[in-house]
């Protein structure tokens, strides 16, 4: 059973904040258009995922993201991913996935790509800023906060899941048409 600490007003409250972006929000780097079905199954991939793998809040690395300045930061974070992913490949490892590495793994399946993992991100974004008050809030660094669980995470990903049917573009073009 999920937890229940994502409700309906704060998916309601999500799309509030989304407010005049509504339609653009769904435009990714690529300048495609995704729609909110293809996050739905980009989030329910990664829950999948979690479920079989398991989660961590976060793994560590040699470097501390406290001793990374600018552009270092993505260049790092990279290389302890592909650290990551070598150190299982070669041996028993810790298969567990923080929140973000999973929506990257599954950005490179056949569940979803850079679009729909930008705008899942987005999504569980939006979420959060709901869920906390916060509109600088970031799923992400929620994700990685001590007294987070696992339980917490497929919450938030089954809130995401929620959200993008409810709110993504296929649904605002149907609302459009009907108008």
């Amino acid at each position: 059973m999920t937890k229940t600490i994502f409700t309906d007003e704060t998916l309601r409250v999500a799309a509030e904040a989304m407010g005049e972006y509504s339609k653009s929000i769904w435009v990714c780097p690529s300048g495609e258009q995704v729609t909110g079905e293809q996050v739905a199954c980009h989030l329910e991939a990664t829950r999948a995922l979690l479920d079989r793998d398991g989660w961590v809040r976060t793994y560590t690395s040699v470097a501390t993201s406290a001793d990374r300045t600018g552009d270092e930061t993505a260049v790092k974070d990279r290389l302890s991913e592909v650290l990551h992913l070598v150190r299982n490949a070669f041996g028993p490892g810790d298969l567990r996935w923080p929140l973000y590495s999973a929506l990257l793994e599954i950005s490179a399946s056949a569940d979803g790509d850079g679009d729909t993992k930008c705008l899942a991100g987005l999504v569980l974004d939006l979420v959060i800023q709901a869920h906390t008050g916060s509109d600088t809030a970031k799923a992400i660094a929620w994700s990685e906060r001590m007294h987070r669980t696992a339980e917490d995470i497929t919450a938030l990903l089954m809130a995401g899941v929620r959200f993008a049917r409810a709110y993504g573009s296929g649904v605002i073009a149907e609302g459009l048409a009907a108008a």
